[in-house]
């Protein structure tokens, strides 16, 4: 895909969004676009930057921060949202480049990131994963599992839960599960949900998100990055 697309992906994206966003009778600046650039070189993702995009999505530790710490010190702004697996071993590194974290789904990792904060003296806001459809081969927490985490978080960790976020299982239609994760977000007060991705943000949107998820809409088909 061309800078072009790339710009022009990006312009359609936000205007669905607003339109969305209008349709729902919400803001659209109550909603965050962040633009998954986990795949992609910084050569693909600096017309994005430059277009005025500033919130972005990485996968993976080591490929985000080859990446960004070129395009950071020609863009101090932007902010890296964490939106993968995060491996315990991998928290030193992900609370200093990471200004939020989507994947919290389990005491170690909670533990190793109360430490790092500590240490580090930062503290990205973090996400809850709810693993809605029950995937056993996906992160997160199942929602009956969602109370008991977020207290541990809380009194055991340390640690500020902003939000929820989820990933639908592929194959089912999204919005129960955006509704479920609206509902359990509700109950503990929570108003952060980061949900909807580059083929179902509408539904998000419509159902509370406030963070959608959205790559290929962007930048096209994924190109190959080694997972580190």
């Amino acid at each position: 895909m061309s800078e072009n697309d790339a710009v022009a992906g990006l312009r359609q994206v936000r205007e669905s969004i607003s339109r969305a966003a209008s349709d729902y009778g919400r803001e659209p600046s109550s909603i965050t676009l962040v633009a998954v650039s986990k795949t992609f070189p910084a050569e693909a993702i600096e017309p994005v930057l430059a277009a005025g995009q500033r919130v972005f999505g990485e996968n993976y530790v080591q490929g985000a921060k080859a990446k960004w710490l070129g395009l950071r010190e020609r863009y101090p702004d932007v902010e890296l949202h964490m939106i993968g697996p995060l491996q315990s071993n991998k928290a030193r590194e992900a609370v200093e480049l990471f200004d939020a974290i989507h994947t919290l789904d389990r005491p170690s990792l909670a533990e190793a990131l109360a430490k790092e904060m500590a240490k580090q003296g930062k503290r990205p806001r973090l996400f809850v994963q709810v693993n809605t459809g029950e995937e056993p081969q996906k992160g997160g927490v199942t929602p009956t599992e969602v109370d008991a985490f977020l207290e541990a978080c809380r009194t055991k960790y340390g640690l500020t839960v902003e939000g929820l976020m989820c990933i639908p299982p592929a194959e089912d239609p999204p919005s129960p599960h955006f509704a479920l994760l609206n509902t359990i977000a509700q109950s503990h007060g929570l108003k952060v949900l980061s949900m909807g991705m580059s083929a179902d943000f509408d539904a998000a949107i419509q159902l509370g998100a406030t963070h959608v998820r959205v790559g290929s809409a962007i930048f096209g088909a994924r190109s190959l990055q080694p997972k580190v």
